[in-house]
């Protein structure tokens, strides 16, 4: 090892965001289909179809959407993944190759504060099960005291069986990863099952299928049905606009890429699409049975007489959410903040940070409507990561075409190197995606009025993820250029461990 790489080893390189080698490369298609089939059978999925429904939309619309929106996702996914498979690097180090080895922390921070939402998100519906439950069989905790300001909008017993939920994460956290597979493998034969179970009561109850998708679009005119649809379609892209960018940090496991690309073809539309349909048939027919509509699953949940019905279902949403928290909103932003200080941050610490920033962001305001879920929260950080993608999927392709040095990607003084570490046309990129979108957010949030801008550049928020993606796909590529030309004729495949030459 050069002393160039040894400098590395303090600074920007650490076990965790090592390069894969060949031999531990061991994922196929189906590890891969597997791992989208269970990240996609969430309780946040049945609520992003629901919440189509909630906002005036009729069944085949809802679940268009969602299969349009996913289609569109897939594309980045995949062209992303392709760094990780082909070099076994993580999100974080495959950043740097763009944003320059210390401006990755950009792009890193960006993304692991969204998992910090999701995080807290995914802990609020654990909670939320929990108090659920808790309220059957000790209907006082209804009458506890008001200990939070009436802004919060946070009930002390749901927020109390929030706290208990998210330090049972936190205990998972400490305990470390493994703690969690058995979790997972329940998730994986409980919800379908679950679901199924959900989706036959839902037509038993509302007299069949007919009367459950016939129920109309709530839109009055063409135009406020596209009013509704273009956010909603960016939100379902948002959706996994995370993993889109961080999807490295699974493919660096492959053992080729068309094992990432067949796997993710074959897993990601069709299970968000199937499961989401389940949720748009139980929403439909909540209007039948109960006379209004009904999006949140836990809600509903709570509708049912059987109290030990109730406490079963309950303490399976528990268990999976907790599955799904850990395996999805904790793995990828540790190593995100990994890459601030390797040596000081691992695996746990990264946990913590992840656990305080959810609460932060009140997941219970994010939710509590399908219009704050869709427009605040989906889109929202879509127009923060869109702008990500596009300069991460215009560097690799474009301007590097799908070469890189890895060696120097855990350099200090290298090719990525740029000027102190930062690669200025990265930031100047990443803003002219993100400013776009930035009016349109302060009026969705009510922090200014509606007229204070100009309806076509509010409108742009619509567009977020999409307006960011090219814009700065484009203003990155016509502002970098290469520094040498030598960095084409150098050997791509050094790398700073001892690893099998790249087949």
């Amino acid at each position: 090892m050069n002393e160039a790489t040894t400098q590395t080893n303090t600074s920007l390189y650490s076990k965790d965001l090592a390069p894969v080698p060949l031999s531990k490369r061991t994922w196929n298609t189906w590890n891969y289909a597997a791992l989208w089939i269970s990240m996609s059978l969430c309780i946040p999925t049945y609520m992003l179809a629901s919440s189509l429904i909630g906002g005036g939309m009729n069944w085949w619309q809802a679940i268009l959407t969602i299969f349009l929106g996913n289609t569109i996702v897939l594309v980045p996914m995949i062209l992303n993944g392709h760094a990780g498979a082909k070099y076994g690097i993580p999100f974080p180090v495959f950043a740097r190759a763009s944003f320059g080895v210390r401006g990755a922390n950009i792009p890193a921070i960006l993304r692991a504060i969204v998992a910090c939402g999701w995080f807290g998100i995914q802990a609020w519906i654990g909670g939320y099960a929990m108090y659920l439950m808790t309220r059957l069989w000790i209907p006082s905790i209804d009458s506890l005291p008001q200990i939070f300001p009436a802004s919060w909008t946070l009930q002390t017993g749901p927020a109390l069986c929030f706290f208990l939920f998210w330090l049972l994460n936190m205990f998972v956290v400490y305990l470390g990863v493994e703690s969690i597979r058995k979790l997972l493998v329940f998730k994986a034969f409980f919800l379908p099952i679950a679901a199924l179970a959900l989706l036959f009561w839902a037509i038993g109850a509302g007299n069949g299928l007919g009367p459950i998708l016939s129920q109309p679009s709530k839109f009055a005119t063409n135009a406020d049905f596209w009013h509704f649809f273009v956010p909603g379609l960016t939100g379902m892209v948002g959706f996994w606009a995370t993993l889109s960018l961080n999807i490295p940090d699974f493919t660096r496991y492959a053992k080729s890429q068309k094992a990432q690309i067949n796997g993710q073809i074959i897993g990601l539309p069709p299970s968000m699409t199937l499961f989401a349909f389940i949720g748009v048939v139980v929403t439909s027919a909540t209007v039948i049975i109960y006379g209004e509509t009904i999006w949140d699953p836990l809600v509903l949940a709570g509708k049912f007489s059987s109290k030990l019905l109730v406490s079963i279902a309950m303490i399976a949403v528990a268990i999976s959410t907790l599955a799904t928290n850990i395996a999805a909103n904790i793995v990828s932003p540790a190593n995100d903040f990994a890459n601030l200080s390797p040596l000081k941050i691992n695996f746990r610490t990264g946990g913590f940070i992840t656990g305080i920033i959810g609460i932060l962001i009140f997941p219970w305001k994010l939710i509590a409507d399908p219009n704050g879920y869709i427009f605040t929260w989906l889109v929202g950080y879509s127009s923060l990561l869109g702008p990500i993608g596009g300069i991460m999927i215009a560097d690799y392709y474009f301007v590097r075409k799908q070469k890189l040095n890895v060696d120097h990607l855990y350099r200090l003084k290298g090719e990525y190197s740029f000027v102190n570490g930062f690669n200025s046309k990265a930031i100047i990129a990443l803003l002219a995606g993100i400013v776009p979108n930035i009016p349109g957010f302060l009026v969705n949030v009510n922090l200014v009025a509606k007229d204070a801008f100009w309806p076509w550049v509010t409108g742009i928020y619509s567009y977020a993820w999409f307006a960011g993606f090219i814009i700065s796909a484009i203003v990155y590529r016509v502002l970098m250029t290469r520094t040498t030309e030598a960095n084409t004729e150098e050997q791509y495949e050094s790398m700073p461990v001892n690893l099998e030459a790249q087949p």
